[in-house]
């Protein structure tokens, strides 16, 4: 069995959506996911399944629309996928120190996507590239790196928008979830 992760887009953020952890992951294991654990309330899941990526996600997004009300879009990674997002940053060591000595708060987040984004859409995006904010592209993932910070960027509202559905996590969950991946991969 190959771990997953589920990344759900726009839950308990703002007091909107709110899943309990607890609930979820029982929802979870009720339609046959193994293994299931959660990190953090922003709707993260590791599981364990052999299962379709569409298959997993339409089933998962069904779930939570039946057990809690809500219309979830579901992002899936697999772990090999997760390991590659957080060993392809293509940004320099010096550009991410840059960014964290100006930067308030978080500074280095990754974009999933659904979909990859057309070479289209990547270069209207870097229509919206400044000395303040800038964005790498792989695959399915897009990277943003802000030297201020992400609030009240036009880059990354433009990124949100480029067609399909995405969610955004930062680099510190994205390497937690890499770890956690590891470890279960392990049995630890």
């Amino acid at each position: 069995m190959s771990v997953r992760i589920a990344l759900l887009r726009g839950i308990n953020v703002g007091g909107k959506n709110k899943i309990k952890m607890a609930d979820l992951r029982e929802a979870l294991i009720s339609i046959g996911l193994s293994d299931v654990q959660t990190y953090i309330q922003s709707g993260n899941i590791l599981f364990t399944s052999d299962e379709d990526e569409a298959a997993l996600r339409q089933r998962i997004e069904q779930q939570i629309d039946k057990v809690f009300g809500l219309s979830i879009r579901v992002i899936m990674r697999t772990a090999d996928e997760m390991r590659a997002i957080a060993s392809s940053c293509p940004f320099t060591e010096k550009q991410i120190a840059d960014a964290a000595a100006s930067a308030q708060g978080e500074y280095l987040y990754v974009s999933m996507m659904h979909e990859e984004p057309t070479l289209e859409q990547i270069e209207k995006l870097r229509t919206f590239e400044s000395e303040e904010e800038t964005f790498g592209s792989t695959g399915r993932n897009l990277y943003l790196l802000f030297n201020q910070s992400v609030r009240n960027s036009k880059l990354a509202v433009k990124a949100d928008k480029l067609g399909g559905h995405t969610t955004v996590r930062n680099w510190n969950t994205v390497n937690k979830l890499v770890a956690l991946a590891d470890a279960m991969e392990k049995g630890v």
